[in-house]
């Protein structure tokens, strides 16, 4: 009996929990908007991809994938998730360096924001 469509299937669903993971990095500061506890999971998460891309670590999500893909009998990835999946949608061939920065800054400066409103509207409601 083959087993192989349950780790195709395991593989797909690390895609499906890593873009999410990346979309809540992204965006996640929003729902902090909206539900404020929920900056204790948002934080570390955007901390850590902040790191992953300014310091170009791959996630452990990418070699997972990858090990389900080959033990399904499939060709892994070289490269990482973002530029495996993401990029090619996103962003024109060429990507440099210079743009994955502004990419983590980007992630940095938006949650920067969002929190900074949060702190101006929590120190009003203390008053």
């Amino acid at each position: 009996m083959d087993i192989g469509w349950w780790y195709r299937l395991a593989a797909d669903a690390v895609v499906v929990v890593h873009g999410l993971f990346i979309l809540f990095v992204l965006c996640g500061g929003l729902l902090v908007l909206r539900w404020p506890r929920l900056a204790w999971l948002h934080l570390p998460a955007a901390g850590w991809g902040a790191l992953v891309e300014l310091r170009h670590l791959v996630c452990p999500l990418t070699p997972l994938e990858n090990s389900l893909r080959q033990a399904a009998g499939e060709a892994g990835y070289a490269t990482g998730f973002v530029e495996h999946y993401l990029i090619p949608l996103i962003y024109p061939p060429g990507l440099t360096v210079q743009v994955q920065l502004w990419l983590g800054g980007a992630v940095i400066l938006v949650n920067l924001v969002v929190y900074g409103w949060l702190w101006l509207r929590w120190r009003k409601g203390r008053r």
